[in-house]
């Protein structure tokens, strides 16, 4: 006897059924691998571009704005203050380009296969992860070499990159829909990303700024992530205000994301 299966449209504004990304987990881990594999192949240096970039970038920034622009970094050296910024951006970076362009990128699949199209842009936002998992084993070791005191509040550091896990696969869902249909975004979206990290405590902290300043930049949902992963690495007290309005923030961003996605997914296949 032949099975019936009857489809019906959901009630629910956003028809995220978990039940079915898990039931293709493994096509996301085989679509991640695939894409680590793809950065890497053909590559001299291999991983260790996950360590090159990083530490090239804090050189050339510890140069400039240690002799010329004298940030105050609060009595942490200012190499491993702007690595830890560098490094959460890093991947944020490459996570939101990658993720944005992925359904573009995988347009057989996309047309020709049925699964939850969720997975590609997530597959895209996790394949950033190694580079990511390295940098801070790195962050870690050189911490011990500035003699800097690992404190408790460390534990708190996984929290802070799973935030910025979710801010990047929330930005590259809505960038991937948005740009199956407006292909602009595929030349916008690297200079957002560029004005994005010089609105964000990168290679700067918010007490560099004026009280003004410092409450605008809390808006920016990086500047809180940012800021806590900092202070949960080096120990310093928490900005309780701008860590609440950057997971709100954040919260909302992935609503409006998945609520786009949803709404024009069933168009993909025809508008690729």
């Amino acid at each position: 006897m032949s099975e019936i299966i009857k489809i019906k449209p959901s009630g629910a504004w956003i028809n995220l059924d978990l039940k079915e990304l898990w039931k293709y987990r493994e096509l996301l881990y085989f679509l991640t691998l695939r894409d680590i594999q793809i950065r890497y192949k053909q590559t001299f240096f291999g991983v260790f571009w996950a360590i090159l970039q990083p530490v090239l970038t804090t050189a050339i920034f510890t140069v400039i704005f240690t002799n010329f622009a004298r940030f105050d970094s609060n009595s942490v050296p200012y190499p491993l203050l702007a690595l830890s910024g560098i490094l959460l951006w890093f991947f944020i970076n490459y996570a939101i380009t990658n993720a944005g362009n992925s359904l573009i990128s995988n347009t057989n699949l996309v047309t020709k296969v049925y699964f939850p199209r969720l997975i590609v842009p997530i597959s895209a936002t996790l394949a950033g992860l190694i580079d990511l998992i390295i940098g801070v084993g790195l962050l870690i070791i050189l911490m011990f070499y500035y003699g800097v005191t690992i404190s408790t509040q460390i534990i708190f550091a996984p929290i802070f990159i799973a935030l910025a896990v979710i801010f990047a696969i929330s930005s590259g869902i809505m960038f991937a829909a948005l740009n199956v249909r407006f292909r602009d975004i595929k030349h916008a979206l690297p200079f957002g990303l560029q004005v994005l990290m010089f609105a964000s405590p990168v290679f700067y902290t918010s007490e560099n700024l004026s009280e003004k300043m410092r409450f605008i930049l809390a808006f920016n949902p990086l500047s809180g992530i940012l800021q806590g992963f900092r202070s949960s690495l080096f120990g310093t007290p928490f900005d309780w205000f701008a860590l609440t309005i950057s997971v709100a923030m954040t919260l909302i961003l992935l609503a409006v994301s998945l609520f786009i996605f949803k709404r024009m997914e069933d168009d993909f296949a025809d508008l690729i």
